[in-house]
């Protein structure tokens, strides 16, 4: 089953600026995807129409079987709600709250009330290895545990399709290694998880890479382990050049 589709998506911006020209694009339930591209690549745009934050110019968007051109605002609302997480390269937490009630505030638009907002807001920290800071405020938390904070508050409804915008472009490496861990248990618990990055390394670490260049998806696939003539396995099938990382196996478009 296919969570996201995207058939001929066109963004057209004011003096006639294409962000995305022509771009077919489908995620299947379960899947585990990072979307790579250079600043000014189309990637976060891509990332707007798939999270129903942005409407296309032209092109058809179905999230979760829902055709998005045929949605009210409200009922755009509504599916966002109810099947999209979000996390952003900043943290957008509340300074003065705690992460508990960071995480339940997640919930506020959901029905639950505060007691069962809270519960389940310190179920989903734990997920994410925070149990042990739930009272803390984020001014008393790492830039990682702050990123899991808001991992957290973007999976506390359970959403079924995850949105990552840059999650590991504010913290050090082994904060960032941290925060690819967590995402890496929930999608084996079952979240589908698409990961916008520029980051290469970054999009090594995902099962399935789609590479983004000037509006349009360039390279789709799985890369293949490469073997060097000893026969030992290297990596997760990267073939590293002075800067650039070009991935071994992908079927190019």
């Amino acid at each position: 089953m296919n969570v996201v589709e995207l058939a001929g998506v066109t963004k057209v911006y004011a003096g006639e600026v294409a962000a995305l020209r022509g771009v077919d694009l489908e995620i299947r339930a379960g899947e585990l995807i990072a979307i790579v591209g250079p600043s000014g690549s189309g990637k976060s745009t891509l990332l707007h129409m798939i999270g129903t934050l942005d409407r296309p110019t032209a092109g058809t968007i179905r999230i979760a079987g829902h055709d998005v051109g045929r949605l009210s605002d409200r009922e755009l609302s509504a599916l966002r709600s109810r099947h999209l997480g979000f996390v952003f390269q900043q943290f957008h937490l509340a300074a003065g709250v705690s992460a508990l009630d960071n995480v339940a505030d997640g919930l506020l638009y959901s029905g639950p009330g505060l007691r069962e907002r809270r519960e389940r807001a310190a179920a989903a920290l734990e997920r994410v290895g925070l149990g042990h800071r739930l009272g803390h405020r984020p001014g008393r938390l790492s830039g990682g545990e702050q990123q899991r904070v808001a991992v957290a508050r973007a999976v506390v409804g359970e959403p079924p399709l995850l949105l990552a915008d840059e999650p590991t472009g504010n913290l050090d490496t082994a904060a960032g290694a941290e925060v690819l861990d967590v995402l890496s248990g929930l999608h084996a618990s079952g979240t589908t998880i698409a990961v916008i990055t520029h980051d290469n390394e970054v999009a090594g670490w995902a099962p399935r890479r789609v590479r983004v260049r000037d509006g349009l998806i360039v390279a789709d696939g799985t890369p293949r382990p490469r073997r060097t003539p000893s026969g030992a396995g290297v990596g997760d099938g990267l073939i590293v050049a002075d800067d650039h990382v070009e991935d071994a196996g992908e079927v190019t478009r």
